[in-house]
Protein backbone atom coordinates (compact mmCIF):
# COMPACT_ATOMS: atom_id res chain seq x y z
CA UNK A 1 0.00 0.00 0.00
CA UNK A 2 1.02 3.70 -0.96
CA UNK A 3 0.36 6.13 1.88
CA UNK A 4 -1.54 9.35 0.95
CA UNK A 5 -1.27 12.45 3.23
CA UNK A 6 -4.28 14.66 2.77
CA UNK A 7 -6.61 17.10 4.36
CA UNK A 8 -9.61 18.99 2.66
CA UNK A 9 -8.13 21.65 5.26
CA UNK A 10 -5.53 22.27 3.01
CA UNK A 11 -7.40 24.14 0.99
CA UNK A 12 -7.81 26.64 3.41
CA UNK A 13 -4.65 28.29 2.56
CA UNK A 14 -6.57 31.16 0.93
CA UNK A 15 -4.25 32.58 -1.84
CA UNK A 16 -7.12 34.57 -3.97
CA UNK A 17 -9.19 33.63 -7.07
CA UNK A 18 -6.27 34.69 -9.61
CA UNK A 19 -2.91 33.45 -7.95
CA UNK A 20 -1.88 29.97 -9.28
CA UNK A 21 -0.93 27.89 -6.47
CA UNK A 22 -4.36 27.56 -5.65
CA UNK A 23 -6.81 24.64 -4.10
CA UNK A 24 -8.11 23.48 -7.70
CA UNK A 25 -4.35 21.99 -7.96
CA UNK A 26 -4.85 19.38 -4.81
CA UNK A 27 -8.77 18.96 -5.53
CA UNK A 28 -7.43 17.94 -9.41
CA UNK A 29 -4.96 15.69 -7.75
CA UNK A 30 -7.10 14.03 -5.67
CA UNK A 31 -9.63 13.06 -8.71
CA UNK A 32 -7.58 11.98 -10.32
CA UNK A 33 -6.03 9.33 -8.07
CA UNK A 34 -9.56 8.34 -7.23
CA UNK A 35 -10.25 7.67 -10.79
CA UNK A 36 -6.58 5.71 -11.43
CA UNK A 37 -6.59 1.88 -12.11
CA UNK A 38 -5.00 0.99 -8.71
CA UNK A 39 -6.95 3.31 -6.23
CA UNK A 40 -7.51 0.65 -4.02
CA UNK A 41 -4.07 0.45 -3.15
CA UNK A 42 -3.63 3.90 -1.88
CA UNK A 43 -4.05 4.08 1.92
CA UNK A 44 -5.74 7.86 2.30
CA UNK A 45 -4.32 8.88 5.56
CA UNK A 46 -5.28 12.52 7.62
CA UNK A 47 -1.93 14.28 9.16
CA UNK A 48 -1.84 14.62 12.51
CA UNK A 49 -3.27 17.51 13.99
CA UNK A 50 -1.61 20.81 15.10
CA UNK A 51 -2.84 20.04 18.25
CA UNK A 52 -1.88 16.55 19.06
CA UNK A 53 2.21 16.09 19.38
CA UNK A 54 2.49 19.87 19.42
CA UNK A 55 5.99 19.11 20.65
CA UNK A 56 6.87 17.36 17.69
CA UNK A 57 5.78 19.86 15.58
CA UNK A 58 6.82 22.94 17.05
CA UNK A 59 10.87 20.91 17.78
CA UNK A 60 10.66 20.30 13.98
CA UNK A 61 9.57 23.40 12.99
CA UNK A 62 12.09 25.56 15.58
CA UNK A 63 14.63 23.40 14.51
CA UNK A 64 14.62 25.05 10.85
CA UNK A 65 13.05 28.11 11.64
CA UNK A 66 13.53 30.65 14.55
CA UNK A 67 10.78 31.49 16.84
CA UNK A 68 10.31 34.66 15.75
CA UNK A 69 10.03 34.09 12.17
CA UNK A 70 7.23 31.28 13.30
CA UNK A 71 5.66 34.10 15.37
CA UNK A 72 5.71 36.57 12.53
CA UNK A 73 3.45 34.19 10.09
CA UNK A 74 1.31 33.59 13.09
CA UNK A 75 0.67 37.12 13.45
CA UNK A 76 -0.14 38.28 9.66
CA UNK A 77 -2.18 35.47 9.15
CA UNK A 78 -4.24 35.99 12.44
CA UNK A 79 -4.51 39.76 11.70
CA UNK A 80 -6.35 39.10 8.92
CA UNK A 81 -3.76 38.03 6.40
CA UNK A 82 -0.80 39.41 4.01
CA UNK A 83 2.20 38.90 1.70
CA UNK A 84 5.65 37.82 2.90
CA UNK A 85 6.42 38.99 -0.95
CA UNK A 86 4.81 39.97 -4.08
CA UNK A 87 4.11 36.59 -4.67
CA UNK A 88 3.70 34.79 -1.30
CA UNK A 89 0.42 34.83 0.23
CA UNK A 90 -0.63 34.89 4.03
CA UNK A 91 -4.28 34.40 4.72
CA UNK A 92 -6.90 33.98 7.90
CA UNK A 93 -6.09 30.33 7.75
CA UNK A 94 -2.57 30.01 6.73
CA UNK A 95 -0.43 29.59 9.58
CA UNK A 96 -2.50 26.48 10.72
CA UNK A 97 -3.10 25.24 7.30
CA UNK A 98 1.26 25.40 7.01
CA UNK A 99 1.50 23.79 10.65
CA UNK A 100 -0.39 21.05 9.07
CA UNK A 101 1.47 20.92 6.05
CA UNK A 102 4.56 20.45 8.40
CA UNK A 103 2.74 17.37 10.12
CA UNK A 104 1.74 15.85 6.63
CA UNK A 105 5.60 15.78 6.02
CA UNK A 106 6.61 14.25 9.64
CA UNK A 107 3.54 11.80 9.30
CA UNK A 108 5.38 10.84 6.15
CA UNK A 109 8.79 10.48 6.89
CA UNK A 110 7.27 8.46 10.11
CA UNK A 111 4.84 6.05 7.65
CA UNK A 112 7.47 5.97 5.38
CA UNK A 113 10.02 4.47 8.53
CA UNK A 114 7.69 2.16 9.99
CA UNK A 115 5.78 -0.16 6.85
CA UNK A 116 8.79 0.99 4.79
CA UNK A 117 7.01 1.17 1.84
CA UNK A 118 6.32 5.14 -0.31
CA UNK A 119 4.35 7.78 0.92
CA UNK A 120 3.23 10.61 -1.15
CA UNK A 121 2.24 14.09 1.03
CA UNK A 122 -0.38 15.78 -0.87
CA UNK A 123 -0.11 19.70 0.96
CA UNK A 124 0.13 23.13 0.85
CA UNK A 125 1.45 25.44 0.49
CA UNK A 126 4.59 24.16 -0.97
CA UNK A 127 7.77 24.77 1.15
CA UNK A 128 11.29 24.30 -0.64
CA UNK A 129 11.78 28.25 -1.48
CA UNK A 130 11.38 29.21 2.11
CA UNK A 131 14.28 30.55 3.81
CA UNK A 132 15.34 29.85 7.63
CA UNK A 133 13.72 33.36 8.38
CA UNK A 134 11.96 34.52 5.33
CA UNK A 135 9.31 32.31 3.16
CA UNK A 136 9.22 33.27 -0.38
CA UNK A 137 7.94 31.68 -3.61
CA UNK A 138 4.64 30.79 -2.77
CA UNK A 139 6.53 29.20 0.34
CA UNK A 140 6.02 29.56 3.89
CA UNK A 141 7.98 26.80 5.73
CA UNK A 142 10.68 24.31 4.51
CA UNK A 143 8.43 20.96 4.68
CA UNK A 144 11.34 18.97 2.95
CA UNK A 145 14.00 20.51 5.06
CA UNK A 146 12.14 20.36 7.99
CA UNK A 147 11.07 16.59 7.11
CA UNK A 148 14.82 15.67 6.69
CA UNK A 149 16.13 17.25 9.82
CA UNK A 150 13.40 15.29 11.41
CA UNK A 151 14.06 11.96 9.72
CA UNK A 152 17.63 12.16 11.04
CA UNK A 153 16.23 12.17 14.79
CA UNK A 154 14.69 8.74 13.83
CA UNK A 155 15.93 5.16 14.63
CA UNK A 156 18.33 4.24 12.13
CA UNK A 157 18.65 7.18 9.72
CA UNK A 158 22.12 8.46 9.84
CA UNK A 159 21.89 10.12 6.24
CA UNK A 160 18.83 11.43 4.25
CA UNK A 161 18.90 12.23 0.41
CA UNK A 162 17.10 15.15 -0.82
CA UNK A 163 15.70 15.30 -5.03
CA UNK A 164 14.09 18.35 -6.10
CA UNK A 165 12.60 18.15 -9.78
CA UNK A 166 10.54 20.92 -9.75
CA UNK A 167 11.28 23.22 -12.46
CA UNK A 168 12.76 26.51 -10.05
CA UNK A 169 15.61 25.73 -7.91
CA UNK A 170 14.80 24.91 -4.25
CA UNK A 171 16.75 27.68 -2.27
CA UNK A 172 15.56 27.75 0.67
CA UNK A 173 16.18 23.84 0.67
CA UNK A 174 19.45 23.71 -0.16
CA UNK A 175 20.63 26.85 1.85
CA UNK A 176 19.63 25.17 4.86
CA UNK A 177 20.83 21.61 4.42
CA UNK A 178 24.03 22.29 2.79
CA UNK A 179 26.11 22.69 6.03
CA UNK A 180 24.89 19.29 7.16
CA UNK A 181 27.24 16.32 5.81
CA UNK A 182 24.03 13.94 7.04
CA UNK A 183 21.91 16.05 4.10
CA UNK A 184 22.83 15.66 0.53
CA UNK A 185 20.83 17.50 -1.41
CA UNK A 186 19.78 17.39 -5.87
CA UNK A 187 17.84 19.70 -8.06
CA UNK A 188 17.40 19.59 -11.57
CA UNK A 189 15.51 23.25 -12.57
CA UNK A 190 14.93 25.92 -15.63
CA UNK A 191 17.98 28.18 -16.22
CA UNK A 192 17.43 31.19 -15.89
CA UNK A 193 14.19 30.64 -14.23
CA UNK A 194 13.01 31.94 -10.93
CA UNK A 195 15.09 32.49 -8.30
CA UNK A 196 17.85 32.92 -9.73
CA UNK A 197 19.78 30.60 -7.78
CA UNK A 198 21.40 26.74 -8.15
CA UNK A 199 24.77 27.57 -9.99
CA UNK A 200 26.08 23.79 -11.49
CA UNK A 201 29.36 25.03 -9.52
CA UNK A 202 27.51 24.91 -6.12
CA UNK A 203 28.90 21.80 -4.21
CA UNK A 204 28.05 22.83 -0.66
CA UNK A 205 30.29 22.67 2.11
CA UNK A 206 30.80 18.97 2.44
CA UNK A 207 30.51 17.92 -1.25
CA UNK A 208 26.70 17.11 -0.71
CA UNK A 209 24.82 19.21 -3.10
CA UNK A 210 24.61 18.74 -7.03
CA UNK A 211 22.65 21.41 -9.02
CA UNK A 212 21.28 21.21 -12.79
CA UNK A 213 20.36 24.34 -14.55
CA UNK A 214 18.52 23.06 -17.47
CA UNK A 215 17.67 25.04 -20.94
CA UNK A 216 14.64 26.22 -22.02
CA UNK A 217 12.87 23.64 -24.33
CA UNK A 218 14.81 20.42 -21.78
CA UNK A 219 13.12 17.16 -22.28
CA UNK A 220 13.14 13.27 -21.08
CA UNK A 221 16.19 13.23 -23.75
CA UNK A 222 17.65 16.20 -21.76
CA UNK A 223 16.85 15.00 -18.04
CA UNK A 224 17.51 11.16 -18.52
CA UNK A 225 20.96 10.31 -19.49
CA UNK A 226 21.76 13.07 -16.06
CA UNK A 227 19.74 10.80 -13.51
CA UNK A 228 21.20 7.67 -15.16
CA UNK A 229 24.93 8.94 -15.21
CA UNK A 230 24.89 11.19 -12.08
CA UNK A 231 22.10 11.88 -9.93
CA UNK A 232 22.10 8.25 -9.03
CA UNK A 233 25.30 7.92 -8.57
CA UNK A 234 25.68 10.82 -6.52
CA UNK A 235 22.92 9.53 -3.90
CA UNK A 236 24.29 6.07 -4.47
CA UNK A 237 28.06 7.07 -3.32
CA UNK A 238 26.09 8.92 -0.14
CA UNK A 239 24.31 6.18 0.91
CA UNK A 240 20.69 7.60 2.45
CA UNK A 241 18.62 6.21 4.53
CA UNK A 242 15.63 7.98 3.12
CA UNK A 243 15.18 9.93 -0.32
CA UNK A 244 12.66 12.31 0.07
CA UNK A 245 11.66 14.14 -3.11
CA UNK A 246 10.31 17.66 -3.77
CA UNK A 247 8.14 16.49 -6.28
CA UNK A 248 6.88 19.44 -8.25
CA UNK A 249 5.42 19.07 -11.46
CA UNK A 250 6.50 23.05 -13.04
CA UNK A 251 8.59 21.43 -15.76
CA UNK A 252 5.95 19.91 -17.63
CA UNK A 253 5.42 21.13 -20.99
CA UNK A 254 1.91 22.34 -20.49
CA UNK A 255 3.05 24.66 -17.01
CA UNK A 256 2.22 28.16 -17.57
CA UNK A 257 5.40 29.29 -15.45
CA UNK A 258 7.98 27.81 -17.25
CA UNK A 259 9.55 26.51 -20.30
CA UNK A 260 10.36 22.86 -20.23
CA UNK A 261 8.73 20.21 -22.29
CA UNK A 262 8.52 17.40 -20.16
CA UNK A 263 5.40 15.38 -20.52
CA UNK A 264 3.54 13.58 -17.15
CA UNK A 265 4.86 9.87 -18.41
CA UNK A 266 8.64 10.95 -17.98
CA UNK A 267 7.36 11.33 -14.14
CA UNK A 268 7.32 7.60 -13.75
CA UNK A 269 10.83 7.38 -15.45
CA UNK A 270 12.02 9.34 -13.29
CA UNK A 271 10.38 7.36 -10.28
CA UNK A 272 12.38 4.34 -11.30
CA UNK A 273 15.64 5.85 -10.95
CA UNK A 274 14.59 6.97 -7.18
CA UNK A 275 13.63 3.29 -6.70
CA UNK A 276 17.21 2.28 -7.71
CA UNK A 277 18.63 4.71 -5.15
CA UNK A 278 16.87 3.59 -1.79
CA UNK A 279 13.92 1.61 -0.74
CA UNK A 280 12.31 4.08 1.31
CA UNK A 281 11.04 7.07 -0.33
CA UNK A 282 8.81 9.92 0.31
CA UNK A 283 7.33 12.50 -1.77
CA UNK A 284 6.23 16.01 -0.93
CA UNK A 285 4.21 17.71 -3.53
CA UNK A 286 5.87 21.64 -4.76
CA UNK A 287 4.73 23.37 -7.72
CA UNK A 288 2.71 22.60 -11.14
CA UNK A 289 0.15 24.95 -11.77
CA UNK A 290 -1.76 23.48 -14.67
CA UNK A 291 -4.60 20.86 -13.32
CA UNK A 292 -4.42 18.46 -16.12
CA UNK A 293 -0.37 17.98 -16.19
CA UNK A 294 -0.20 18.17 -12.49
CA UNK A 295 -2.75 15.74 -11.88
CA UNK A 296 -1.34 13.43 -14.41
CA UNK A 297 1.98 13.29 -13.47
CA UNK A 298 1.23 12.28 -9.88
CA UNK A 299 -0.81 9.52 -11.39
CA UNK A 300 2.59 7.95 -13.16
CA UNK A 301 4.49 9.15 -10.26
CA UNK A 302 2.02 7.18 -7.70
CA UNK A 303 1.37 4.42 -10.69
CA UNK A 304 5.60 3.63 -10.34
CA UNK A 305 5.19 3.10 -6.83
CA UNK A 306 2.13 0.84 -6.94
Amino acid sequence: MISILYSDEFLDHDTGSFHVENAGRLKAIVSALQQAPWHNQLDWLTPTSIDWLPDRLMKALHAIHPPQYVEAVKRLAHSGGGRLDMDTVVSLHSYEVALLAVNAWLDGVDRVLSTGNPAFVIARPPGHHALATRGMGFCLFANAAIAAHYALTQPGIDRVGILDWDVHHGNGTQAIVETNPQIAFCSLHESPQYPGTGQADERGQYNNVLNFPMQAGSSLADYEPIFKEQIVPFFQAFQPDLLIISAGYDANQADPLAHLSLQPSDYGIFTRYCQQICDRLLFGLEGGYDYGALSQSVVETIGQLV
